[in-house]
This record gives structure tokens, C-alpha cells and sequence, in this order.
């Protein structure tokens, strides 16, 4: 009992830290909890220093992989309004619909749906959030609408990634990997039927929303119905496809006004005083994103392979650690003060110099930018970054010491203790520690992995199926997008928002929590 307080109460001071009334920013409040769980596995679990520094050397590692996305995402906003691109592709949208609900249903919810089944990696909030502020929208309140939205498909997220790979060390047999996937399906699309309206809510008033219902279950439904259709028989592919069908669908009935409150909507069609080629141009940067995104995803393409080739090109002894180098440029660092620690980053793979920086590269001279224009985007990129940054690593070095310790860690002794409580009640709460993962690490993939094992253990110890619980931990770490740290300071930075991590969380908190209620219920159906 005592393992567990002191496995939680660290938690629970960060959680107090970031929304009491005068909340701490997390780029101080997150440090501190490091700080706190590193004393505590040093006098309290017996950790060495050695093993301690190894995890901060990691951990301070990890923090490239995010904080290069974000830079990446910052930069390619900062080209697009910089260059004026901005302007014009809020000018088209606004000609697709004036209506607000249809305006946040494309670019908020299908648009992000299918850039999600791409890439993941957060890639999703980077690229349509800064669209939505472009519109009009308040920032704040559209980092919130995005964290809630960006949770449907991300089991399905980077072309399944979350699924076949967060769950690939647990000896199950593609059927059983194929039938998680179908449930996971299944719990979200139907959690998708409320979840996006109480998103909409962030930032439009209840009234709105009823007058244009119809738009927006089509649109839903649109993305999810043939979502859930392909995890019927594929777990790689239903957010991609689905994403891209209902953003189509999407755009055709609010260009036809189909469910949208007819007085919202201009007669007139703003695109008709823009020449094709205007809009295009200033697509164009996003539209490569996209393809280049959806080119290194697909494993049968080729390039995916080519981007995760792990053959050594060079091995260098640092003195503290291995470096290894592979022909994909796959940075990996192991035994890191001769301990187990390690860190990889890979660096073609990582949607940061690829996709990010390139396009950004090769926009520059297309959008005939000037050296001043330059200038101002990189200055203005490098300025925004350095507090997330901060952030990031102290989240990151957090979460390596809450899982020193294998089956004994405070992470894995707070999972089991409510395990351990709840017995075959545990299914109604088996996506919670599946969002507890995701809070932590900042994503469902490694949520999967670290929790998968132990509610492949306890589904086996209490007698519940093995693939429903599985199907809950991959919806309970998308679910978890919503509060999770390290997305909502990536979201904030992105958007400019300064120290409103805990207001955010706060707000996102209580969909997230319904999101668990509906697919436990769900879940007692399948």
C-alpha cells in the first residue's frame, strides 16, 4: 500500500501544480515532479545514481523526436502566413462555407482524421489547428477542439502503428491483432457520435450546433463508417482511407449546403474571385506535405522500408555510451552509462525533416520568398520552441523514472493495484490506464507497449477476454491525446499559447472521461 502511495503522489502533485487556480507552467511544474520522483526512487525504491543519470540522459534525448516535429510544424505555419498563403487559403475555405461548424468539421475533424492515419506523431493538431486560427478562431479554444478531435483515429494513427506495433511483442496471431483492431473500431466510431460535438462545443454555442446536426453527424460518419469497415479486415489502412473519403464527403455537402443552417451560407461563392492557380499555389506547400506524408507511410510503397533501414553504416564507442548509425540514418545510443538504457531517434523517419523541413526548403523559392521573409520565420520558429522544449524534457525525464523498475515500477504498481481492486469489474476501467499511458509518454503507441502486457495479464488472471481488453487499452491511449501532456504543450507552442497547459486540461479532462464511460459500455455489448 504504502509502493502505491508513493507511486501516485507524485502524479497527483503535478496533476495540483497545473490546475490549481495560480497554476505553475508546465515547463516548471513538470521538472519539479522529475525532480521529486528521482529523490524518491533514490531513497525510497533504492535506484542507483548511475541508473538515475542514464534515464536523465535519455530522457533529455527523447525530447529531440517532439520538440523536432514541433519545430517542423512551427516553421511550416510560419512560411504559410509569412508568404501570404495564409490569407488565400482562408479566403477558398471560407468560399467552400462560411459556416462555422462546416469550416471546423472539414479542417478540425476530417482533415486532421486522414493527416492522423498518415503520420500521427501529433502531425495532425500541427497542420490543422493553424488553419482554424488562420479562419478566425480563437487559439485557445481551438488547441482545445483539436486534442479532442485528434483521439477517433488514432489506433489507427501512422498507418496502424499504435495497433500492429504497439502490440507486436505479445505473441498474438494476426487473426487476434486483426480482431483487437475491428473492436477498437468499433468502440470509437460509436464514442465519435458525441465526442466531436462536445469538441464543437470549445468553441461554438449549443444552438449553433443543434441548427447544423445533420452536417455534422454526415461528416462523422463519413470518416468513421468506412473506417470501420476496413479494420473489419485491415489495421493499417482505416484512418488513411477513412480520413480521405470523409473529408470528401465532407467538402461536397457543405459546398451543396446539405445539412448546414441555410442562413449561415453566403450565396455568393468567394472562390469565383480567386484564379485556380492562386489557390493552388498557396496549397501547394500543404498539399506536398500530405503526399510526401502518405508516400512514407505505406509499406508498399517501398520508401517506408528505405526510411527504417536499420543496417549499420557505423559504430562509434562515446565513451559513456554506443552510438550505432544505419544506412537510414537511424541515430541509436545503448548502454548508456553501461546500463539497459537507450535512446533512437530516427531521423528520416520522424515526420520532421521529412516532411516538415523539406517542404519548407523547396516552398521558400516557389513562394519567392524574400530574405527578410527568411529571416523572420526561422527567428520566429526558434523563439517559440525554446520553453516546450524545457517542458518537454522534464515530461520526458518524468516519464523515465516512473518506469525504472520493471514489474516493481511506480507505473506498473499503479496499474495493478487497481487491477487488483477491480477484478472482472476491471473492463470498465481498462481504458483508463490505456489514457494514463498515453498522459505519460505523449503517445498511444507507447502506451500500448508499456501497458499491453499487463492487461494481456489481467484479462487472463480475472477471466475477460484477452482481445476486448486489448481493444480498450488501444482506444483508452487515443483517448488519452486529450490530456497528454506533451501533445497539448506541442498544440500550444505551435499556436503561440503561452502557460495553458492546466486550463486545457481541465477542459479536455471531461471528454476524455465520457470517451471512457461510452466504450466501456460499448464493450460489454461485443
Amino acid at each position: 500500500m504504502l509502493n502505491l502511495a508513493i507511486s501516485i503522489i507524485p502524479i497527483l502533485l503535478l496533476i495540483w501544480m497545473m490546475t490549481k487556480k495560480n497554476a505553475l507552467p508546465s515547463h516548471i511544474a513538470l521538472p519539479l515532479t522529475a525532480i521529486i520522483i528521482g529523490i524518491l526512487q533514490l531513497i525510497y525504491f533504492g535506484t542507483s545514481g548511475r541508473l538515475l543519470t542514464a534515464n536523465i540522459i535519455s530522457g533529455t534525448l527523447s525530447a529531440i523526436t517532439p520538440i523536432s516535429i514541433i519545430a517542423g510544424a512551427i516553421l511550416l505555419n510560419r512560411t504559410l502566413s509569412v508568404s501570404g498563403c495564409e490569407d488565400v487559403i482562408k479566403q477558398w475555405l471560407e468560399g467552400i462555407s462560411k459556416n462555422q461548424i462546416g469550416q471546423l468539421m472539414i479542417i478540425g475533424w476530417a482533415f486532421a482524421f486522414m493527416i492522423e492515419g498518415a503520420s500521427g506523431f501529433g502531425t495532425p493538431a500541427a497542420i490543422a489547428a493553424p488553419i482554424l486560427v488562420g479562419l478566425g478562431f480563437n487559439p485557445l479554444r481551438v488547441a482545445m477542439l483539436a486534442l479532442v478531435m485528434n483521439s477517433v483515429p488514432v489506433s489507427f494513427g501512422a498507418v496502424g502503428t499504435p495497433t500492429w506495433f504497439g502490440f507486436g511483442n505479445l505473441g498474438l496471431s494476426d487473426t487476434e491483432l486483426l480482431h483487437v483492431g475491428s473492436l477498437s473500431a468499433i468502440m470509437h466510431t460509436v464514442a465519435a457520435i458525441v465526442i466531436p460535438v462536445i469538441a464543437l462545443k470549445f468553441i461554438v454555442s449549443w444552438q449553433q450546433i443543434r441548427r447544423n446536426i445533420i452536417f455534422i453527424q454526415l461528416s462523422i460518419w463519413s470518416c468513421t463508417l468506412p473506417y470501420v469497415w476496413l479494420a473489419q479486415w485491415n489495421y493499417e489502412f482505416p484512418a488513411l482511407i477513412g480520413g480521405a473519403i470523409g473529408l470528401t464527403l465532407s467538402i461536397l455537402f457543405a459546398r451543396y449546403n446539405v445539412g448546414l443552417e441555410k442562413k449561415d451560407i453566403t450565396e455568393e461563392n468567394t472562390t469565383d474571385s480567386l484564379p485556380f492557380g492562386c489557390v493552388f499555389k498557396a496549397m501547394a506547400p500543404t498539399l506536398l506535405l500530405i503526399v510526401i506524408l502518405i508516400v512514407t507511410r505505406i509499406k508498399q510503397l517501398g520508401l517506408k522500408g528505405m526510411l527504417n533501414d536499420a543496417t549499420p553504416m557505423w559504430n562509434i564507442h562515446l565513451g559513456f555510451a554506443d552510438l550505432h548509425i544505419s544506412q537510414a540514418l537511424i541515430i541509436h545510443i545503448n548502454q548508456i552509462l553501461g546500463t539497459d538504457t537507450a535512446w533512437a531517434y530516427k531521423t528520416l523517419y520522424v515526420p520532421a525533416l521529412i516532411p516538415f523541413f523539406l517542404v519548407v526548403f523547396v516552398s521558400i523559392p516557389f513562394l519567392k520568398m524574400s530574405s527578410h521573409q527568411v529571416k523572420a520565420v526561422f527567428s520566429d520558429t526558434a523563439s517559440r520552441i525554446k520553453t516546450p522544449f524545457i517542458a518537454l524534457i522534464g515530461a520526458l525525464i518524468m516519464v523515465k523514472f516512473m518506469m525504472i523498475g520493471g514489474d516493481h515500477s511506480p507505473i506498473m504498481t499503479t496499474g495493478n493495484a487497481f487491477a487488483d481492486l477491480l477484478g472482472k469489474n476491471w473492463q470498465y476501467c481498462a481504458a483508463y490506464l490505456g489514457a494514463l499511458g498515453a498522459f505519460f509518454s505523449g503517445s498511444a503507441t507507447v502506451s500500448n507497449l508499456t501497458f499491453g502486457a499487463i492487461q494481456q495479464s489481467i484479462a487472463h488472471t480475472v477471466g475477460l477476454p484477452e482481445t476486448i481488453i486489448l481493444a480498450l487499452q488501444s482506444v483508452g491511449g487515443a483517448m488519452g491525446n486529450m490530456v497528454c501532456i506533451n501533445n497539448i504543450i506541442a498544440v500550444s507552442a505551435i499556436l503561440g499559447i503561452a502557460n495553458k497547459e492546466g486550463y486545457i486540461i481541465k477542459r479536455t479532462v471531461i471528454p476524455m472521461v465520457l470517451y471512457g464511460v461510452i466504450v466501456a459500455i460499448v464493450s460489454t455489448f461485443l
